[in-house]
């Protein structure tokens, strides 16, 4: 099989989840595909052996194109001295059907009052489990201020939406599961819990205390909480269902879960300075 060959298989392994990020950005089926295709396009231009993780050059890249769509979109629509009126009979039922499937009516209406760079990092983020040191090139800013758009973003998406992937008490639910069957050492109720493809990054303070710095997979990830998280309570990581461990009175460790229909990312944080930082309620 030749280099090309390898790579279109490699491609297409990633495009569903590369449909469902620009869908969730662009709210369009048509335009989520055209997205995808440039960003096809991108890495077919690009120089390949010096990408170290293709996966994620892939969903910061269509990431990228897709903020791009909607600042083009957002100056034409400043520019224009009237507005097109939409049909009488909105959108046609097939893409109706596609868009209620893949991303909720709620969740789409909410995501419209977004601007385009909070709307890529909450979906990149909160969504696709996307680090906040990957987000930050792609919308030109430092990590801690993606992390502060994220939680900005996220407020405004969980005040106005009734859309479960959303859902506070729902995610909250998921952690206590998930920390309880650490605790208990239920091994395939941690994986039942994990996407398949789960990441799992942890800071250098954490890799020092015996974590590891970055897992994937649901079985390797539940395979490191098994039987662990005996010190760990439930908490809200800058408006994240999370856990803490708290030693002696002080924070220690400070873990952030990505929830859709189930955990696609785990955050460990130990750093104090970092911990100092974010914005921690417990209860």
């Amino acid at each position: 099989m030749s280099d090309t060959d390898l790579l279109v298989r490699s491609f297409e392994e990633q495009r569903p989840r590369l449909r469902a990020v620009a869908h969730r950005m662009l709210g369009s089926a048509a335009e989520a595909d055209d997205a995808v295709q440039d960003t096809w396009l991108r890495l077919s231009r690009a120089d390949v052996d010096a990408i170290d993780n293709l996966p994620g050059w892939l969903t910061t890249t269509v990431g990228r194109v897709c903020l791009d769509r909607l600042r083009s979109a957002s100056a034409r629509h400043e520019e224009a001295t009237e507005e097109a009126a939409e049909p009488a009979g909105g959108r046609d039922p097939e893409q109706e059907a596609l868009l209620a499937e893949s991303v909720g009516r709620a969740l789409e209406v909410v995501l419209t009052t977004l601007g385009p760079t909070e709307r890529l990092v909450f979906v990149l983020h909160d969504m696709f489990a996307v680090s906040f040191e990957e987000i930050a090139p792609v919308v030109d800013r430092t990590a801690p201020a993606v992390r502060q758009i994220a939680s900005r973003a996220r407020r405004r998406v969980q005040a106005r939406s009734a859309d479960p992937v959303t859902d506070p008490a729902r995610q909250r639910r998921v952690v206590e599961a998930f920390l309880a069957a650490s605790r208990e050492g239920r091994f395939d109720d941690l994986v039942s819990l994990l996407d398949p493809y789960v990441v799992m990054r942890a800071d250098a303070a954490a890799v020092r205390l015996g974590g590891t710095a970055e897992s994937r997979g649901s079985s390797v990830v539940a395979d490191f909480f098994n039987g662990r998280a005996r010190g760990a309570v439930p908490a809200f990581v800058d408006g994240l269902p999370g856990a803490l461990v708290v030693v002696d009175g002080r924070t220690r460790l400070v873990l952030s879960f990505t929830i859709t229909d189930r955990i696609i990312g785990i955050e460990v944080v130990a750093d104090p300075e970092q911990l100092r930082e974010l914005d921690l309620v417990v209860g």
